[in-house]
């Protein structure tokens, strides 16, 4: 599924949806059309079967960042400070609340560069894969600007805020074996055996019970703005809710039985 050019869609029957950013030429970054496409996207797959999401690039790189020629062409045409922050929000930032928040989890594949605007995305998705190709940069100091698209959010919670403060005032580039190192990614793969790997990974999430997993994520998501006893009460609802489906029993009976479960999401 095409939804315009620049953000491809396709939902397998087993459960995976893969989203893929089409602008190879650009090398992908979060310019207006991939923004929206990206959007459009994740409203197509709330909407379906799918148990897990894949967010990848084409042609050898996940994203770029922000979009420079929009930069550009903003201090060119001398368009207020006021007015480009509005647009951001309106693309940018709304895109990235909505993938933090997304109730099915997600797993960004990065291959080559993934950076700025960029390199949130795949923080963005609850899990990280690289191949060996992927470099990572929080390099908004290049452009002269401060941090966005959620970089002060995503990264602390990821690396801790003084691996977070290094990446982003010095503006390095690390490779895919330092980003495994301070646990900016789950794991990184060779080139050659990436796709068998990946889809691996992503079949051990889609086997699991869909609804318990998604509540599962979502606590994950919350536990740190939370006190124990918050936590500890919103764990105990949704056990409540997952104790009434069919997948609870049917895990219940696999366990008893010596089988592996077959969840069907009810």
């Amino acid at each position: 599924m095409s939804l315009g050019d620049d953000v491809l869609l396709e939902i397998e029957d087993e459960g995976v949806a893969t989203i893929t950013l089409n602008q190879p030429d650009r090398r992908n970054p979060l310019s207006e059309g991939i923004s929206a496409g990206l959007t459009e996207a994740l409203d197509e797959i709330e909407g379906s079967d799918a148990r897990c999401v894949i967010v990848e690039g084409s042609g050898g790189s996940f994203s770029a960042g922000g979009d420079i020629e929009s930069m550009v062409e903003g201090i060119e045409n001398d368009v207020p400070a006021d007015e480009r922050v509005r647009t951001l929000e309106r693309s940018t930032n709304e895109l990235m609340r909505r993938l933090i928040d997304f109730p099915v989890p997600t797993v960004a594949v990065i291959d080559g560069p993934a950076v700025g605007a960029g390199a949130n995305l795949a923080l963005a998705c609850d899990m990280q894969l690289a191949t060996e190709d992927a470099v990572f940069g929080f390099v908004f100091r290049q452009v002269g600007l401060s941090v966005d698209a959620g970089t002060s959010y995503l990264l602390p919670r990821v690396v801790g805020e003084n691996v977070a403060k290094e990446l982003v005032l010095t503006g390095d580039i690390i490779d895919a074996e330092h980003a495994l190192e301070i646990g900016l990614v789950n794991h990184v793969y060779d080139s050659d055996e990436v796709d068998e790997r990946v889809e691996e990974f992503v079949g051990r999430i889609v086997s699991g019970p869909p609804i318990a997993l998604r509540h599962a994520n979502r606590l994950l998501g919350e536990g740190l703005e939370k006190s124990l006893e918050q936590a500890l009460t919103d764990e105990a609802t949704a056990q409540g809710i997952v104790f009434e489906t069919e997948d609870h029993e049917e895990g219940v009976s696999a366990f008893f039985e010596d089988r592996d479960p077959e969840y069907e999401g009810r």
